[in-house]
């Protein structure tokens, strides 16, 4: 088990990992570690998968790269972009309507601010419909924030989506590239000029983050921040910004292996291994109230009583509330 893990792994690694180099010092690292039993006294597979898990990030420092034990065998990988299989189709449709393509809540708060929280990027025929209603509900909002402290990846499609809602139909903003070893291509991301629902344009947006933040929710903080779209408040982010799959490298084994790496069209780089740090440094606790405050605080400079009292309270009431949060 453990020789055909470690040489499976190897071979995936040489053939698919988006840097060379630093497969050819994993497979080093493995086969020494192989050598000198570092394995022979594991007994759990869960175990070994953590191991190796731990020995392949402490040299690739690539976090999304992890070793996995399946309880049940491991397909065999599809052939190189191939089209998912309909078993593949119907996992992805089940997941997203358990999670509700990655939508949790969306809602309307007091002094006439837009709310979002998205905990996934997901990918498939259920995302459109629910970004379409979540943006018509936040349509007459006066700002926005968008809450991705648990959001944890998904698909960069779905992100240049997402960022399209704030951008008019005839901006053409370039989001991201992706680099991607195996097809030795580079795919562009760019804002989309038709879209299902009401815009977001022109109104202030404040993305919250946390240190679990990840992959596809990182691009989008990314994203906005260096396209200087929006005001990232909260904490440094996970760091994960390299793109792949799972591949299987044992009969109970995948190994996820990136195999492609996110080039902002800005920067020239990514968030790799530093992850996104915010525009306002603040606990992942406090940086929904931070953000609120902002908000009310712009509102509350732009509306006068005399123009809309109700919305005026509002403000007020809501400016008392957050000055008596602890």
């Amino acid at each position: 088990m453990r020789t055909q893990v470690i040489e499976g792994s190897i071979a995936a690694l040489r053939r698919l990992y988006v840097f060379p180099d630093v497969a050819a010092k994993l497979e080093t690292l493995l086969r020494d570690r192989a050598r000198a039993g570092a394995y022979n006294r594991i007994t759990s597979a869960k175990a070994l998968a953590d191991q190796l898990t731990n020995d392949l990030q402490s040299v690739s420092h690539d976090k999304h790269m992890r070793m996995r034990h399946s309880a049940k065998p491991v397909p065999d990988d599809p052939p190189l972009n191939a089209p998912p299989s309909d078993a593949n189709k119907a996992d992805m449709r089940r997941m997203a309507r358990q999670l509700n393509a990655g939508f949790v809540k969306v809602e309307r708060l007091d002094g006439n601010i837009g709310y979002l929280r998205l905990d996934y990027f997901l990918h498939g025929d259920d995302v459109g419909p629910r970004a379409a209603a979540a943006m018509t509900l936040l349509a007459t909002t006066d700002a926005l924030i968008l809450d991705l402290r648990q959001n944890h990846g998904g698909d960069p499609a779905t992100v240049a989506l997402i960022v399209s809602y704030l951008y008019d139909a005839y901006a053409e903003v370039h989001i991201n590239d992706i680099y991607d070893r195996p097809t030795d291509s580079t795919r562009q991301f760019w804002t989309l000029s038709a879209l299902p629902g009401p815009r977001y344009a022109d109104k202030p947006v404040y993305v919250l983050t946390s240190g679990q933040t990840f992959s596809g929710g990182e691009e989008c903080a990314y994203d906005l921040q260096t396209l200087k779209r929006a005001t990232l408040i909260g904490e440094v982010t996970g760091g994960g910004a390299n793109a792949g799959g799972p591949v299987k490298v044992g009969t109970h084994f995948s190994l996820f292996v990136p195999t492609g790496r996110a080039v902002n069209p800005v920067t020239k780089t990514n968030w790799e291994g530093v992850g996104v740090k915010p525009d306002i440094a603040t606990t992942a606790a406090q940086a929904f109230d931070t953000a609120y405050l902002q908000a009310l605080r712009a509102q509350r400079k732009r509306i006068t009583a005399q123009d809309a009292p109700h919305l005026s309270r509002e403000i007020d009431q809501a400016l008392r509330t957050l000055s008596r949060t602890p």
